[in-house]
């Protein structure tokens, strides 16, 4: 199995996740609320923003965790978009890189967690 070596490589991994999210009954509601037909956008975004995570290729403009702040998710999405990444990388990839794209994502996955708790009080915060 070959490791992820450049776009055609992100390509196959984003297409690949995707049509797992799609099909996912936890995940897939909450996309098909977001994107009502045309995936491409988003995809061809997330190869700009797998591009430049992994291999420092600029052409990614924009705020992910601001996209994802106003959706309805919680812990148990990302931990199943994290579950899904990895066995999608796992399923296709091995080697630095792979292994690099599974622990950004688990990052991601982590301090989008945190920024989603600490928005909305966190365990144990009053807002007033």
């Amino acid at each position: 199995m070959n490791d992820i070596e450049d776009i055609t490589s992100i390509k196959l991994m984003v297409d690949e996740f995707y049509s797992r999210v799609r099909l996912d009954g936890l995940l897939g509601p909450v996309f098909a609320g977001v994107i009502k037909d045309d995936w491409q956008p988003h995809l061809d975004k997330m190869y700009a923003f797998w591009n430049a995570a992994l291999f420092g290729v600029p052409g990614f403009k924009g705020n992910p965790f601001a996209r994802h702040a106003p959706l309805p998710i919680g812990n148990a999405h990302f931990d199943r978009w994290l579950e899904l990444f990895t066995q999608t990388v796992d399923a296709h990839f091995a080697g630095p890189m792979a292994d690099d794209a599974k622990n950004r994502a688990g990052l991601m996955a982590a301090m989008f967690m945190s920024k989603l708790a600490n928005m909305k009080g966190g365990a144990g915060r009053v807002i007033m």
